[in-house]
């Protein structure tokens, strides 16, 4: 298996896990299946969803983390990546703009990031520097001053400092990555080069890291691109209607480093119309935000949900056409969903940059929304699921590889 491929799968964010228990069965009852049809012979890499509860747990019963590692080492598994974005309950009831809380300005975020953390620097194996992917600091509507920027910042370079101190006493580098996501105060590429160059590495970020880190400017310079980067979230920033591949040249000439690239693919109406409307009814019935983006005349026009565009459209359906771009993961090994499209092609494009330098060793399949898909679109079980989606991206891997 090549470099860019050595640590890649579907994260487990799509089964069940608000609590220990519940997260723990669906890794067993899942997770060997898809190994045995996708990666039988070789050793199987997990991203592992840890809400609260999950790491309160562990932290508080180190024989359930020694259960976990033991269990990984005898099925040829191993954990590279943890999604700590949502802090709470995130299936089989109504999350909406609920999944932020509690956001970056919370103690409470600090503390659980500083869990996971440590969790991963004992579960990992010594040839992975781990990755946690957590939110996109805070909901836009909710910073409103410079004062609660400021204090979202102070709390994000807290965990990097634990961090450095972990890496220090355990020699276990972890990284934290933040993931953009439409109305959120990271929402698109340019918006977050500014936060890291105005906020995490100015004068003012240096000289707070290095009063949480004891440490000189000379050295805490380094040591925030070592462990505080982002999640590119592909989905996220094509509903931004964001050029996949200027994106992450953005990121790469700005020095933000991406520490996981996760390919989602989000729902996609290229010419809006009645019957279009129509078909994507299907889509409002669902717990989670449904950010939605509309393109005219080369504006753009930002809907909280699904529902609201269509409201809009149904109340003035006139006005030209365009283009809708909605934040629903759908599968990735689908692009025509009925008339329907998808933004597929985004992933496509962050492969071939990908292709040419490597962006991260950290790969993602992020699909998580099976249990609120229509059901013309749930073909086989989730196990199926997941496995082509695998099989998918590693296909696409490999047709890139052969034509370079």
């Amino acid at each position: 298996m090549n470099a860019r491929t050595e640590h890649l799968a579907y994260s487990t964010l799509v089964h069940p896990g608000d609590t220990w228990p519940e997260m723990r069965d669906s890794l067993m009852t899942y997770a060997p299946a898809v190994k045995r049809r996708v990666s039988p012979d070789t050793s199987y890499a997990v991203s592992l969803r840890l809400s609260a509860s999950s790491a309160q747990t562990l932290t508080d019963n180190p024989g359930e983390l020694e259960r976990l590692r033991v269990w990984l080492g005898e099925n040829d598994m191993y954990v590279y990546t943890v999604n700590a974005f949502p802090y709470g309950p995130f299936k089989g009831r109504v999350v909406m703009e609920e999944v932020y809380e509690p956001d970056w300005s919370d103690p409470d975020r600090v503390r659980y990031t500083c869990q996971v953390a440590d969790i991963l620097a004992e579960v990992c194996p010594s040839h992975v520097s781990p990755s946690i992917q957590t939110s996109p600091l805070a909901f836009r509507p909710k910073v409103l001053k410079t004062a609660d920027r400021a204090t979202l910042t102070e709390n994000v370079l807290t965990v990097v400092a634990h961090l450095v101190d972990l890496e220090r006493r355990t020699g276990r580098r972890v990284k934290l990555a933040l993931e953009p996501e439409p109305a959120c105060f990271l929402e698109t590429t340019p918006e977050t080069v500014d936060w890291f160059r105005e906020d995490v590495w100015s004068s003012t970020g240096t000289e707070t890291l290095c009063r949480l880190t004891g440490l000189p400017v000379s050295e805490v310079a380094g040591l925030v691109r070592r462990h505080l980067g982002v999640v590119f979230d592909i989905c996220h920033q094509s509903v931004q209607f964001e050029d996949i591949a200027q994106s992450l040249e953005l990121l790469s000439e700005a020095g933000v480093p991406v520490f996981k690239l996760q390919a989602a693919a989000a729902l996609r109406v290229p010419d809006v119309t009645d019957s279009t409307v129509d078909a994507l009814e299907a889509f409002t019935d669902t717990i989670y935000l449904s950010q939605t983006t509309e393109r005219r005349d080369g504006r753009l026009t930002r809907f909280l949900h699904l529902a609201d565009a269509i409201r809009a459209w149904r109340a003035d359906p006139a006005g030209g056409p365009r283009e809708w771009r909605t934040h629903f993961h759908v599968p990735i090994f689908l692009e025509d969903l009925d008339g329907l499209s998808t933004t597929r092609a985004g992933i496509v494009a962050a492969l071939e940059v990908h292709a040419r330098t490597p962006l991260s060793d950290h790969l993602e399949i992020e699909t998580y929304t099976w249990d609120v898909l229509p059901a013309h679109l749930k073909n086989g079980d989730i196990v199926d699921y997941v496995s082509r989606e695998l099989e998918w991206i590693r296909a696409e891997l490999d047709r890139l590889d052969a034509g370079r």
